[in-house]
């Protein structure tokens, strides 16, 4: 018996990354860092341990056929979606994203050469509503699973082993997020801000826009409807209460906010403008581009004495 876990080297990037070296000497387990599953000196540890089942949980990596093959029984994958649909990547942001038009569950499944296709054993459902953010649909798969495991468990122990297929009629498939896809484009509606903000929410990196050309992270926000102004989109209208910023349709409120480590914070007060003009920046950069080159002119054609 023992556990794998990544690298603190690897989890660069790695959203909700945490050690797991603490549970596994609470549990007199060995525990083996790695930086590639499907390494052949991981294999090897494995093979090592002899094991009945392998469970593979929160790793975006997929396990090959040869690690595949090494416990007796098989390897048991885990996804937060109602297989067939939601396989692939991201769940939680786009579990976020579609809310509330469909809910998650936890599912472990047996798996194979696919991507989170393999008979399932069990699937607990939960909600996502349409104000949840990624924090509160982490928090609601833990429970779920929680509650999967303790109506499975029992039954494994007791020797049932009844996977069931998945029907792949009606499989989708989600593509990978990354913390680029968090810019704030402030020309959409408010309520579609809202969702990116929720979707990129912690443990994710951050919405995020600009101000003066300084990074600033936007963590939750709320769709202002009582307000009756306007203004230009992406100008700050209000500061009461958190900033009220003007969209392509409706008011945004922003409630929590943060800048970068290391960069001093930019003062955001009514007429502040969120977001980069590329019309403006590519025209101050033309004529930085302009001054620079009259300047290499110069040096390369110097007056005469």
């Amino acid at each position: 018996m023992g556990v794998l876990e990544l690298s603190s080297e690897s989890a660069a990037g790695v959203s909700g990354y945490v050690r797991l070296n603490d549970v596994a000497a609470r549990a007199g387990c060995p525990c083996v860092p790695f930086q590639t599953i499907n390494a052949p000196e991981i294999v090897n540890v494995v093979r090592s341990w002899r094991p009945d089942l392998l469970f593979v949980v929160g790793l975006s990596q997929l396990v090959r056929e040869e690690l595949l093959a090494v416990p007796r029984w098989g390897c048991v994958g885990f996804h937060p979606t109602r297989l067939p649909r939601g396989r692939g990547r991201a769940p939680v942001a786009w579990l976020v994203w579609d809310s509330p038009t469909d809910d998650g569950a936890a599912t472990f499944f047996l798996m194979d050469a696919g991507a989170d296709a393999g008979p399932v054993f069990v699937q607990e459902p939960f909600p996502v509503g349409p104000d949840d953010d990624a924090g509160d649909v982490v928090a609601a798969i833990e429970a779920a699973i929680d509650r999967a495991l303790d109506a499975w468990l029992p039954r494994l122990l007791a020797g049932e082993w009844n996977p069931l297929p998945q029907d792949e009629s009606l499989a989708t498939w989600n593509g990978k997020r990354g913390p680029e896809d968090g810019l704030i484009d402030w020309s959409q509606p408010a309520e579609r801000i809202h969702r990116l903000v929720r979707t990129a929410a912690r443990p994710h990196p951050g919405a995020y826009t600009h101000v003066d050309g300084v990074k600033l992270i936007v963590w939750k926000s709320a769709v202002e409807t009582r307000l009756p102004m306007r203004g230009t989109v992406g100008r700050v209208l209000g500061v009461d209460g958190g900033w009220v910023v003007q969209t392509g349709a409706g008011l945004l409120r922003i409630l929590e906010s943060e800048w970068p480590d290391g960069l001093p914070p930019r003062r955001v007060g009514v007429g502040t403008r969120l977001g980069t003009a590329c019309g403006d920046e590519l025209h101050r950069l033309r004529q930085r581009v302009e001054e620079l080159e009259r300047r290499i002119r110069r040096l390369e054609n110097p007056p005469a004495e």
